[in-house]
């Protein structure tokens, strides 16, 4: 019999009205959605992107608390700035919280979905 699904919230109201979970945890799997730099408890977005990393970091990790997961277990993350500019800004905040765990990344450069985003972070943890 598989594992059962285990959803977890963050209690953005995104993830009711867009229908989906901060993470979802399969198994020895933990999936953690796309997050942006919201503060979800005051919905207030910082305005630079380290700020916005920072918050991005804190949801995830706390998703991944939830789901009996840490930042330990990253295997593969996905960073999505807006500006290339970015990139040089955020890799140090990025390398304290994965430096000594080196999950596979990447980084792309794109246009999110609302103007005052500028950092999207999703991972994939694995435990097993």
């Amino acid at each position: 019999m598989p594992a059962p699904r285990k959803l977890i919230s963050s209690g953005s109201p995104f993830e009711r009205t867009a229908g989906y979970s901060r993470a979802v945890v399969q198994g020895d799997w933990c999936f953690v959605s796309g997050t942006t730099g919201y503060d979800y408890a005051t919905m207030t977005m910082p305005q630079t992107v380290e700020e916005q990393t920072r918050n991005c970091l804190k949801t995830i990790e706390a998703a991944l608390t939830e789901a009996g997961f840490s930042l330990g277990d990253a295997v593969r993350n996905h960073y999505y700035v807006t500006d290339a500019a970015f990139a040089d800004i955020v890799f140090p905040i990025l390398g304290e919280a994965f430096g000594e765990i080196r999950p596979a990344a990447t980084m792309v450069v794109c246009d999110l979905i609302r103007p005052e985003m500028l950092i999207e972070i999703e991972v994939t943890a694995f435990k097993g």
